[in-house]
C-alpha cells in the first residue's frame, strides 16, 4: 500500500529525478550551452576591470540554468568573483574620488602671475592718480605774477623764489606763545632764497632780509594803482611787508636782473607742522646757542628737532655776531636736512607718514598760479640734491653795509646772474 500522497507519487510524472519514484535514477550531467555575448557597457562606468569567464559548469558566467540570463552577471555584480563589489575602481565609490572628472589640472602659474601683475599695476596707477589730484587740489595758487611789471627776460633753467614768512595767521594765542612768534600784525619775511634748477647743477642762494635794495615802480597787487620809482632804499623784507609777494618779486628782479619763474611761500605754523609730520629732523649743531627772542636753546652735537625747536633754529639771529648772515646759513642747513628726511624710504613708502607730511606741507604753501605739482616736485628734489653735495649753496655776495643794511657786491652779482641765465656752473662765492 502506498502511503505517499497522490501528488507526491512518481507514477504520473515519469521517471524524474527527485520525484519519489521507486526506480528513479540520477540524471546524467547536462552540458551547458555556451552563449556568446556581444560587447556591453561595463556597469557603473568605465572603471570596471575585466572579469574571468566561467564555462562548462565551472562558474556562473553563462548557461541556461546559470546566472548569465538575467542573473547577477547582467546586473553588474561580476565584482563578487574578484572581491570588487561595485567595480568603481577606487575607494570613492563607483566613479572614484574625483567623481569621474579625471586628474586635477595643474595650476596655470603664468596666468596667475600675469593677473597678479595687472592687479598690482592697476592699484598703483589708481593710487598715484588719486594722490596727484588730491595733492593738486590742496595747493594755494593765490600769487599772480602777471601783475609784476617790467620783468627781465627769462634765461635757461628755472628760478624759484622761496620765502618763509612770519605770518601768524591761524595761530591761537597759546600757539603764538609756544612758538615765540609774538603778535605783530601783518606779514614779514624771515627768510628768502633763490633756487636755480638747471642742467649744469642746482644753486641755492640766500638773500639776507637786511639786504639794502631800491624799491622800483610797481602796480599795487590789490589797488591796481601804479607807484613810481622814487629811488627809495630800504631792507628787502620791507618790500614784502609793503605789498606782498608781487612787490617782493618785482624788487628782486629789479635789483638783480634775474627773472623769477615761480614763487613759493610757507608760514610759521605750516613749517612746524611739516617737521612734526615727518617725525622730526636730525642735524648736527656745531656750537650751542640761546636766543630769548626765538626761544632757541641748543647744545652742540647731533640731535633731532621737533617743529617748535626747528622754527626757533631757523629764526635765530640775535645770538650770532654775523646776525642775519649766520641765520641764512642755518636756514639752508636745516632745509637741506628736512628735504633729505622727507625723501627717505621711511617717509615715502609709509603712507602714515607720507600723507600727513604732504597734507601739512601743501596746506601751508602759497604758490603762483602757474605752479604745477611737477614744478613743486622739481624744486624739492633740487633742494635735496643741493643738500647731498650735487649743487651749490651760498649767501648773496656782500661788499659792505649802509645804515645797518647789507650792500650786495654788484660785480659779483652781475657775474652770478649771467651764469644762472646761461645755466652755467656757478663760480661766484658768497659770504
Amino acid at each position: 500500500m502506498n502511503d505517499w500522497p497522490e501528488g507526491w507519487s512518481g507514477g504520473n510524472r515519469g521517471n524524474e529525478y527527485g520525484r519519489g519514484s521507486a526506480n528513479a535514477q540520477p540524471e546524467s550531467a547536462r552540458v551547458m550551452r555556451q552563449v556568446r555575448r556581444g560587447p556591453q557597457a561595463p556597469p557603473y562606468g568605465a572603471g570596471v576591470p575585466p572579469q574571468p569567464s566561467y564555462t562548462n559548469g565551472q562558474g556562473y558566467d553563462e548557461g541556461q540554468n546559470g546566472y548569465g540570463q538575467g542573473g547577477y552577471d547582467n546586473n553588474g555584480y561580476d565584482g563578487y568573483n574578484t572581491g570588487q563589489v561595485y567595480g568603481g575602481g577606487g575607494p570613492g565609490g563607483p566613479e572614484g574620488p574625483d567623481g569621474g572628472r579625471g586628474p586635477r589640472r595643474a595650476p596655470n602659474w603664468r596666468r596667475r602671475i600675469k593677473w597678479t601683475a595687472i592687479t598690482v599695476v592697476t592699484v598703483l596707477v589708481v593710487t598715484t592718480v588719486g594722490t596727484y589730484f588730491w595733492a593738486d587740489s590742496k595747493l594755494n595758487r593765490d600769487v599772480d605774477l602777471s601783475k609784476v611789471i617790467d620783468r627781465p627776460e627769462a634765461g635757461d633753467g628755472t628760478n624759484y623764489l622761496i620765502v618763509g614768512s612770519d605770518s601768524r595767521e591761524g595761530l591761537s594765542a597759546a600757539e603764538k606763545k609756544k612758538l615765540h612768534t609774538g603778535s605783530a600784525a601783518g606779514k614779514r619775511t624771515d627768510s628768502m632764497m633763490i633756487l636755480h634748477v638747471g642742467d649744469s647743477g642746482d644753486t641755492l642762494i640766500s638773500l639776507p632780509r637786511d639786504s639794502n635794495v631800491t624799491i622800483p615802480s610797481y602796480v599795487g597787487s590789490t589797488s591796481g594803482k601804479t607807484y613810481q620809482n622814487t629811488g627809495r632804499q630800504t631792507k628787502l623784507n620791507a618790500a614784502y611787508a609793503e605789498d606782498g609777494p608781487t612787490l617782493l618779486v618785482r624788487t628782486v628782479e629789479y635789483n638783480m636782473g634775474l627773472h623769477i619763474d615761480h614763487y613759493v611761500e610757507i608760514g610759521f605754523n605750516g613749517f612746524a607742522d611739516i617737521v612734526d609730520a615727518v617725525g622730526g629732523v636730525t642735524l648736527t649743531i656745531d656750537k650751542g646757542f640761546k636766543d630769548s627772542y626765538s626761544g632757541a636753546d641748543f647744545k652742540a652735537g647731533k640731535q633731532t628737532l621737533n617743529g617748535e625747536q626747528a622754527l626757533a633754529f631757523v629764526r635765530t639771529r640775535h645770538a650770532f655776531a654775523a646776525s642775519d648772515l649766520q641765520r641764512t646759513k642755518n636756514q639752508q642747513k636745516f632745509l637741506s636736512a628736512l628735504a633729505h628726511q622727507v625723501a627717505t624710504p621711511g617717509t615715502l613708502l609709509n603712507p602714515f607718514k607720507l600723507y600727513p607730511t604732504l597734507g601739512a606741507g601743501l596746506d601751508s604753501l602759497s604758490v603762483d598760479k602757474d605752479m604745477s605739482l611737477w614744478d613743486l616736485g622739481s624744486m624739492f628734489w633740487a633742494m635735496k640734491g643741493v643738500s647731498g653735495g650735487d649743487g651749490t649753496s651760498m649767501n648773496m655776495p656782500i661788499s659792505g653795509s649802509v645804515g645797518g643794511n647789507l650792500v650786495w657786491d654788484k660785480a659779483k652779482v652781475k657775474t652770478l646772474v649771467n651764469e644762472l641765465n646761461n645755466d652755467q656752473k656757478v663760480t661766484v662765492s658768497g659770504n
